[in-house]
């Protein structure tokens, strides 16, 4: 499929060959007929591509602030490479999409394959969306006039914190897309709506539409204006749909408000506001939060969970239903408002000069024959390898900041890489010469040629593609952890005894040079392990802390330094004990330690903490063995005390992934991928979950 991209590091806009996402739990796949190009969104996004670095960095002080705390910790040449490697990834673009579904995901059951839908889908062929976000489009609408529905729908959002009532008035700041969206809007609403943009063009569409507007430029004072029109007493609400970067903006909301007003923004200004101009008015402000209630909340928008109408009554799906309400019962037109309908080969006409369009709304039209393709070839290669052919399951950032650049220089032949959208995998296998890039990861598991599956995917998926690979007779490298709970390590089990297959995590430290020099100086013999990771704090919201999903952090991280004390003692866990953070420390695994017992009588204790200083060091390594002591401090640093012959050893940022890496080459020639002894990475996963119990019940817990 064709699909529309922006590019950060290079500023072009391309548009793009990737494979069909495939369909997802929950969500409907839908061939896309057309997308609307939201000129202001996007118009930021593109010029933001083409700016310099420095540019970039003024835009984003504090993303500059949180690279210079990585240079403190962590070096500048790995800063850099990730910054760059952030860069590198292409962004897709649009979110107003129309459509008709093509297939649907298990559990939805509002939508049948035919429905003509629209989304906030991108500028895609083919796009799979999660039915909390996807609307059914009424028959008297046409594709071009319901491809104005998400975006009208943000429009809506801010008028429902407006609050407007029958006769008030309603300024909107800002004659856009969104703003005369919502200017009709409030017109439908029964209110008096004044308007007022720098472009006559706009102002002479609004005035079509009944709305009270002018250009400031054309000598009205906004403020006098408006007390004019409301007998002195001022607006009772203000929507500001404006782009800029100036304070004037909320200065003449607060100024043209009445008493009491309201004031609530959509658009993106400066924001230095006057204390007085709020306080004598004792006006209110609010940012409206795009669609409505749900959006960013991945119960609401990825698990379909849906708020009951009751309590909340207005969604951003119930708020796409009555945008698409509006325009069949003709109280919002929207037909007046197309500049343009190109087609999507076209592109070019749009991005070429968005930077100084005058255009209101720009539809892409799409050709309604393409069939979806799952996989694309990227690179065509000659001479395949008879052993060691690799299937990359999983493009997000562990793949594209360390396992690949791990690999770069060595004699990896990776012939598939597959990501759930296709643009980051694409993306990925330009960079890193991979043959083909897919959606579809039952096709890895069913090529012949490949004998090594590596999986990087979200936690949650870890356990199944392992046990439908280790099925296939594949060796299997999965990044951290194994598995969520004993069922799913149970069956993983299950699979391996029977599987031709061997088994690897990603347990990379213990391949470090730092711990391989600590274990070269203090053997098998008992000793004492105190592992410190400053973690940092992840916010409540992100992906890792759902159980179901991310495992949580002593599962999902913390597993690391288990397996680091299991190698460095050369002995498995025996019991666990842990204890968290806080008055309720069941519900706290981010700030947590664990004490840990090993079969021959060595001790350890993983710090697992969210709480500490971003300028401190992550890591923190302290081995007590024979009258010697080895401190290692974040893989860059390790010192001796006792230790004869040996004082230091300092490196850069070496957390083993490339010599972990190599080895699996290596060894995959060889015929299995087995690093790490197999009940090793059982007893570590099963140590995991022993913590979380322990944790919950407040005593020791004995591995199995």
């Amino acid at each position: 499929m064709r699909q529309i991209l922006q590019s950060f590091k290079t500023g072009v806009t391309e548009l793009a060959k990737l494979p069909a996402p495939k369909v997802k739990t929950g969500q409907v796949l839908i061939k896309t007929t057309r997308s609307l190009v939201s000129l202001g969104t996007e118009r930021m996004l593109v010029e933001f591509g083409r700016a310099s670095l420095i540019q970039k960095a003024r835009q984003q002080p504090d993303k500059v602030k949180m690279v210079l705390d990585k240079i403190k910790t962590e070096g500048l040449m790995p800063t850099l490479e990730t910054v760059f490697n952030k860069l590198e990834q292409p962004l897709p673009l649009g979110y107003c999409n129309v459509g008709k579904v093509i297939e649907v995901g298990k559990g939805v059951t509002d939508f049948k394959v035919g429905d003509r839908v629209t989304s906030n889908g991108q500028h895609a062929e083919f796009v799979s969306i999660p039915q909390n976000l996807v609307a059914h489009i009424p028959d008297n609408i046409t594709d071009e006039e319901a491809v104005f529905t998400v975006i009208g729908a943000i429009a809506l959002q801010g008028i429902r914190l407006v609050n407007p009532t029958m006769g008030e008035t309603i300024v909107v700041i800002g004659l856009g897309l969104i703003g005369l969206l919502a200017a009709e809007m409030l017109m439908a609403n029964g209110c008096k709506v004044i308007g007022y943009d720098l472009d006559d063009n706009k102002v002479a569409i609004a005035k079509e539409k009944g709305i009270i507007a002018f250009n400031p430029l054309k000598g009205n004072d906004p403020v006098k204006f408006v007390l004019e029109n409301t007998n002195n007493v001022g607006a009772d609400g203000v929507l500001i749909t404006a782009s800029a970067k100036s304070n004037a903006i909320i200065s003449q909301a607060a100024q043209m408000s009445r008493q009491r007003g309201r004031i609530v923004l959509v658009g993106v200004i400066g924001l230095n506001i006057s204390r007085a101009e709020f306080y004598e008015k004792e006006l209110s402000f609010q940012v409206s939060c795009s669609y409505g209630p749900g959006r960013y909340d991945d119960d609401y928008e990825q698990k379909g969970i849906d708020y009951p109408l009751p309590f909340v009554r207005w969604t951003e799906k119930r708020n796409f239903e009555t945008v698409l309400q509006l325009i069949s019962t003709g109280k919002l037109q929207v037909k007046n408002l197309i500049s343009e309908v190109v087609a999507l080969e076209e592109y070019e006409k749009i991005y070429g000069e968005i930077g100084t369009s005058k255009s209101i709304a720009s539809i892409i039209k799409y050709d309604e024959s393409t069939q979806p393709e799952s996989t694309i070839i990227v690179t065509k290669k000659e001479g395949q390898p008879t052993k060691g052919v690799i299937g990359l399951i999983g493009a997000g950032n562990f793949t594209k900041m360390t396992l690949l650049p791990a690999l770069k220089g060595t004699n990896a032949h990776i012939k598939h890489i597959v990501s759930s959208g296709g643009v980051n995998g694409t993306a990925l296998a330009k960079k890193h010469n991979i043959a083909q890039s897919t959606t579809d990861y039952e096709l890895v598991l069913d090529d012949k040629d490949v004998d090594l599956v590596m999986i990087t995917t979200r936690h949650n998926l870890h356990a199944d593609m392992v046990i439908k690979a280790l099925d296939k007779g594949k060796h299997v490298f999965v990044e951290k952890p194994l598995a969520l709970n004993h069922e799913e390590l149970e069956a993983i089990e299950e699979s391996y005894q029977k599987s031709n297959g061997t088994l690897m995590i990603g347990f990379n430290r213990r391949f470090s040079p730092h711990t391989q020099k600590i274990k070269s100086l203090v053997g098998d013999a008992p000793m004492n392990v105190i592992a410190t990771m400053n973690a940092g704090a992840i916010p409540p919201e992100i992906w890792v802390h759902d159980m179901e999903v991310g495992g949580g952090r002593i599962i999902g991280e913390a597993c690391h330094y288990l397996d680091l004390i299991v190698y460095l003692t050369g002995s498995k866990i025996k019991a666990v004990c842990m204890n968290a953070l806080g008055e309720n420390p069941a519900e706290n695994t981010d700030s947590a330690s664990i004490l840990v017992k090993l079969e021959n009588g060595s001790t350890g204790v993983v710090n697992y903490f969210a709480n500490g200083s971003k300028s401190y060091a992550k890591e923190r390594l302290e081995v007590f063995s024979q009258e010697k002591t080895l401190i290692m401090d974040n893989f860059i640093k390790t010192t001796g005390h006792g230790t004869k012959g040996f004082s230091k050893l300092k490196t850069k940022l070496n957390k083993g992934h490339k010599a972990q890496f190599g080895q699996i080459l290596e060894k995959i020639k060889q015929g299995d991928i087995a690093l790490i002894p197999y009940e090793e990475l059982i007893n570590v996963t099963k140590a995991s979950f022993a913590a979380i119990q322990s944790l919950k019940e407040g005593k020791w817990i004995e591995i199995e």
